[in-house]
Formats: structure tokens, sequence, C-alpha cells
């Protein structure tokens, strides 16, 4: 099928990017050679800032040319010298709105469209201006082409989903659900419970606990490790994590992180390699460390209490370093549990909830 048109225009808040929106870019794509995207939103919506709209936009549709215009990027187009206007706020005119698209393509892409792509009442009234501002240029009318407005093949807005991302995530991709999921980080010495707390702590939330893979890579290689395993650990750990938000209901709880690698990578070979570096600055919603308040247990792998205490001061060292937000967990596994429960915001009741939606999804 040969596409109707040149080049086509979506735009939107994408806040958060879902299905309805990807169905629209689809149809669009169907039908033009090229298709721009343009989003942005003053102010900005919760939970769905410009670097995540980015990615998101990016990841579902590389073949697309995608714009997040931020009132810090107009500004500097402004200073480069482009006419553009500033960012209207969300309530301002509709033709204030029209004016500051025509211009982001006309300045900033460079280029015209021959064809803006709405599910909205106010299309007919955006084409025209567009067809009056590309018109001083030499371009031709912009046809505007209105997709499923009544919402029936996604009846889904974007104030629903961001009031409710995780009971409604059939209407997001993966990708962009994942976002919405809160990564618990669980760090802590040998001995320190910090696998079985993970595990209780995934329990009683409802959600996922991704194991520390090193552990199973140490066992694989029946305790020999090589200075490259440890990038192999840490990127594998990171994937583990990406593949356990897919299936979350709003937690992740992981057993460990690329810091921990990292270290272990100082201690056993003294060098780091930069890109388990990068990972290693990887942020996580909550970050916990467990404490070495209690005896040393011996299970036949472990260094000893020496090297614990050792660890553990490490672990301070590099997090208030980094400047990295955690918890400190002491006392027993009981209240270790409470500690993280009520740091994550979660009583009895929020916990009961938590576990019935999880079963029930």
């Amino acid at each position: 099928m040969i596409p109707r048109f040149n080049r086509g225009l979506v735009v939107g808040k994408f806040a958060p990017l879902h299905l309805g929106h990807e169905y629209l870019v689809h149809t669009a794509m169907a039908e033009c050679h090229e298709v721009l995207i343009i989003s942005y939103s003053l102010p900005e919506p919760d939970g769905c800032p410009p670097h995540r709209r980015e990615r998101w936009l990016d990841t579902r549709f590389p073949a697309c040319r995608t714009l997040v215009a931020t009132p810090e990027r107009v500004h500097a187009w402004q200073r480069e010298g482009k006419a553009v206007m500033s960012m209207p706020a969300n309530d301002a005119p509709d033709d204030w709105h029209r004016l500051f698209v025509a211009q982001l393509c006309l300045e900033v892409l460079g280029t015209t469209v021959d064809a803006v792509f709405t599910s909205e009442a106010y299309g007919n009234g955006f084409a025209r201006v567009l067809t009056r501002e590309f018109g001083v240029h030499g371009a031709g009318p912009v046809t505007h082409v209105e997709v499923d407005r009544a919402r029936r093949r996604v009846p889904i807005s974007g104030t629903a989903l961001r009031a409710d991302p995780h009971g409604l995530r059939h209407f997001l991709s993966a990708d962009v659900h994942a976002d919405f999921v809160q990564r618990v980080c669980l760090l802590g010495g040998e001995s320190t419970g910090k696998t079985t707390l993970a595990r209780t702590l995934a329990a009683a939330l409802g959600s996922p606990c991704v194991e520390e893979y090193g552990r199973a890579c140490w066992h694989e290689r029946n305790g020999q490790l090589a200075y490259e395993d440890m990038l192999h650990i840490a990127r594998t750990q990171v994937a583990l994590e990406d593949t356990a938000t897919q299936s979350s209901g709003g937690h992740v709880v992981c057993d460990t992180s690329p810091l921990t690698t990292w270290l272990y990578s100082r201690h056993l070979f003294q060098r780091i390699d930069p890109a388990l570096g990068a990972l290693a600055d990887r942020t996580y919603a909550h970050t916990f460390l467990c404490a070495p308040d209690f005896p040393f247990v011996q299970d036949g792998t472990r260094a000893g209490a020496a090297f614990r205490d050792h660890q553990h001061r490490e672990y301070l060292h590099e997090l208030q370093r980094r400047g990295t937000a955690y918890t400190l967990l002491t006392g027993s596994p009981a209240a270790r549990l409470a500690t993280a429960l009520a740091a994550l915001g979660m009583d009895d009741t929020a916990v009961r909830d938590t576990r019935r939606a999880a079963e029930d999804a």
C-alpha cells in the first residue's frame, strides 16, 4: 500500500505513553512515509518527566523523528536564534499551542508536514493553523486525519493511568509500565540476612524477588570467578531486574545491585571495568542496608565475620560517597521487615491489599 502522505505529525503529552497513543502513531506510520512526534507539557505531569517520555517514544517508535520540548530546551533554541515562542502552558489558548508546534517543526526540526493525526476535537483547527504557517514557506495544505476520537479502540486516558498505572497496566507497553515499578534494593555483607529478608519482603509486597545472580555464577564457576565475570554478573543482574518489572504490580525486590559486584571486583582484582562502574551508579527507589548486628553463620562458602564487618564499612562509605539515600536495617528479621515496610509506606492493611491485587492480577 502506497502511503497517502509524505510526512505526518502526532503531538501529545504522552503522560504516560499508552496503547491508545501507540495506535494513533501506528496509524500515522501506515499512512505516511515519515512521522514526526512532538511531546511537551507545562506543567509536567507527575511520574512522566521529559526524559522518560523521550525514552518511551524512542524505544517504541525508533523509525519516527521525536522531539520532546521543555522550557529549558526552548530557551536554548531561542539563544541559538531560532524563532520559537516560549512554551505555552497547558491551559493556554489553542492557537498558541498550534503556533508553537508549527515553529518547532520549522525552526527546530527544519521541515513541514502535510498531515496531522489526532484523536481530538481540535484537529481541524490545528490543521488550519499549520496550513497557514507552513504556507508562508511554500508548503501545501495540511490534512487532519481523525483517529478513534470516541476512544472505542483503546478506552483509556492518561489521567486514569497516572492514578492507577498498575491496575491499568494492560493499557501500557512493558517498556512504559516498568518505569512505574519501584525497584527496592537490599545490600549487606555475608551473613546479614539479606537474601532471607529480600524473599520475605517480596512475599509481603506480593512482588517478584530478583535473586543474587553473583551467587549463582560463583557456584557455576566452582568458586573460581575471573575478572571478565564481574561485568557479566552485573549486566545479568540488571537484565533480571528488567524482566521482573514486566510482571510486577508495583515493586520489584532486588537481592543486591551492581554496586556489590563493583566492590567484589575491586576486592578480588583491584580493578573495575568502566562499564561496571556505570552500572554501579544505578539508582533505586529505595535502598536498604542490612547491618551485621547478629552472630556470623558460616555456611562453608563465607570468608568470615571480619570480612563481613569490612563489607559493611565499604557499603557505608560508598553509599555516602555517592549520595545514595538508604535505610539501615537492624535487629531481628521481624524488626527489619517492619522497618522496610514502613519505609515503603506500607502498613498492614496496605500489605494485605497489595497481596490481594497481586493474586487477582
